[in-house]
């Protein structure tokens, strides 16, 4: 049996900001990234790397490749975490950034383009920060499509590839603050969807949210690109109508879950046809060896590390 592990770093949730208006840098590499060069193919599973940016760098993602091919063993880097927040004031929820989450953004010619000029696809993770707002308790349709408009905003404005959901943290009810509701999440996609048709949605299947996705006739379930476990070092299909190939069931902590656990469940991932296989915690350290673990039977070679 494998051990539940959820154990994120997350001191970006912890930390309550003034009430402010969402307010974007000015220093940030407007608009859509350059070209990706041509990075070399693989076949395999998409390998999935959240970063908690409060501890570490992005660039890490792209540090790795495959010893046999030299293609990026990451396809997807997870910014870790900006905040959904909420103003007492004009009762709104809004989005905040934190210090460490803004000098990535900020410096996105040189924390993201690195990354995305491989053929990395960056995404922007979105969780609850105390506050009561969440992705599940807008009061209104307006109020769910005027934050979706702030998240592709931000997408736009600093050429990212994506949002990500994690519905963790919110403590509905707080401030005043609405229980969750059925329409909330669905309203909130369904907009998100229409502002970025070709960007990435994913969902960390977790949390009110991640339970209210039908409302009115609609499941949203396919407008998500991709979902996955959040419990790391275990096996669990998220339950979204979903084909397999968008689809993580597996999840690990890079050097915290076991090298052997890390293994099994690619081994798993590839037998069952899955394909998406999803990591945290990526630190600057030579974690070769753990990457190793799960790329062998992901890809059939082992990860070179290039400081």
């Amino acid at each position: 049996m494998f051990t539940l592990v959820r154990s994120r770093v997350r001191t970006a949730a912890l930390a309550l900001s003034a009430v402010a208006a969402l307010a974007f840098g000015t220093t940030a590499t407007p608009g859509a990234a350059a070209a990706p060069a041509s990075a070399s193919a693989k076949e395999g599973p998409v390998s999935v790397a959240y970063v908690e940016v409060n501890n570490n760098s992005m660039l890490n993602v792209g540090k790795y490749t495959l010893a046999n091919g030299g293609g990026n063993v990451f396809d997807v880097a997870v910014i870790f975490a900006a905040n959904i927040n909420y103003d007492t004031g004009t009762k709104a929820a809004y989005l905040h950034f934190n210090e460490n989450v803004r000098r990535v953004l900020d410096n996105a010619a040189t924390e993201i383009r690195p990354l995305q000029q491989k053929g990395i696809k960056v995404v922007l993770s979105v969780l609850g920060n105390h506050q009561g707002a969440g992705f599940a308790n807008f009061p209104t349709q307006q109020a769910a499509s005027a934050f979706a408009k702030q998240l592709s905003d931000t997408v736009a404005q600093y050429g990212l590839d994506g949002i990500d959901f994690d519905d963790e943290y919110a403590e509905y009810g707080n401030n005043g603050t609405g229980q969750p509701n059925d329409s909330s999440f669905v309203h909130l996609v369904t907009a998100l969807r229409a502002n970025m048709p070709n960007k990435i949605i994913s969902l960390y299947n977790i949390g009110p949210a991640a339970s209210r996705l039908s409302y009115g006739g609609v499941n949203i379930s396919s407008k998500f690109d991709y979902a996955w476990n959040p419990y790391y070092g275990s096996w669990q299909v998220p339950g979204l109508a979903l084909p397999k190939s968008k689809l993580s069931p597996a999840a690990v902590e890079i050097g915290r879950t076991s090298q052997t656990t890390a293994a099994d469940l690619a081994r798993r991932t590839v037998s069952e046809g899955y394909g998406v296989y999803l990591t945290y915690n990526l630190n600057g350290a030579d974690r070769s060896a753990d990457v190793s673990a799960f790329t062998r039977h992901l890809y059939g070679s082992d990860a070179r590390y290039t400081p």
